[in-house]
């Protein structure tokens, strides 16, 4: 297919007028390869290891929710010239949707719902609230991680929940007004943790976001390449 027509079927999935204000520049097409697309695959991250994966299995369009391009670019060395090295050497298509995707119906927070196996599921700004019927200990198995759990959530119970980092105050005060009695993100700050209404529950970024990414390259055909981070966990 040629890149635009894939492009048009990506922005049907995840309108770019989802995304949220600090994505502006960031979604989309963020680095431009071949024209002929016939090998798609999906990640959570653009990864050296993913983007090895993805030349090796002859991709020649890598869908990804994190750009590699986060901040500014003044200077192309260390880490990611050699990432773009390859990139560019491929002719390799780089698409990212990343709010957008967390908004869009099947998205990332869609499927955690799925996961977590929600009912009375409504919308908030971004991210969702349900009804849980597992414990703590289920909803750790259902992500495949760890869970930090501040304060006594009433598990099961009725949950917000936003993929990757939602620790934000008012979020958190947004799930309280919709009857949650607990909120599960990732990447919590202490502060945060101290004022919050409603107990909390930690898991990392890549357990509540590769899922969303995993099912998209499901229904879509393409291949997924994991590449979770190495986590060690001491007590």
């Amino acid at each position: 297919m040629d890149i635009r027509a894939v492009i048009r079927d990506l922005e049907e999935i995840a309108p770019p007028e989802y995304a949220e204000e600090m994505d502006a520049g960031r979604i989309g097409l963020v680095i431009e390869g071949t024209e002929d697309v016939a090998g798609i695959a999906c990640a959570l991250d653009a990864t050296p290891r993913v983007i090895d994966i993805a030349l090796r299995t002859g991709t020649d369009l890598l869908v990804v929710h994190h750009t590699p391009l986060w901040t500014p670019v003044t200077a192309v060395r260390g880490p990611l010239a050699s990432l773009l090295r390859s990139v560019l050497a491929a002719d390799l298509n780089i698409y990212v949707m990343h709010t957008n995707f967390d908004r869009a119906r099947g998205g990332i927070n869609d499927a955690l719902a799925g996961i977590l196996d929600l009912s009375s599921i409504g919308p908030m700004s971004l991210g969702i609230c349900g009804d849980c019927s597992l414990d703590a200990c289920a909803v750790a198995q259902r992500l495949g991680a760890p869970l930090r759990v501040w304060g006594v959530p009433p598990l099961p119970c009725r949950i917000g929940v936003v993929g990757g980092s939602g620790f934000d105050p008012a979020l958190i005060s947004e799930a309280a007004s919709q009857g949650a009695e607990a909120f599960l993100s990732a990447e919590l700050k202490h502060a945060t943790a101290r004022v919050s209404p409603l107990p909390l529950l930690e898991s990392t970024h890549y357990a509540l976001e590769s899922p969303g990414m995993r099912l998209l390259a499901e229904r879509q055909g393409w291949e997924y390449i994991d590449d979770p981070p190495v986590l060690s966990i001491w007590t």
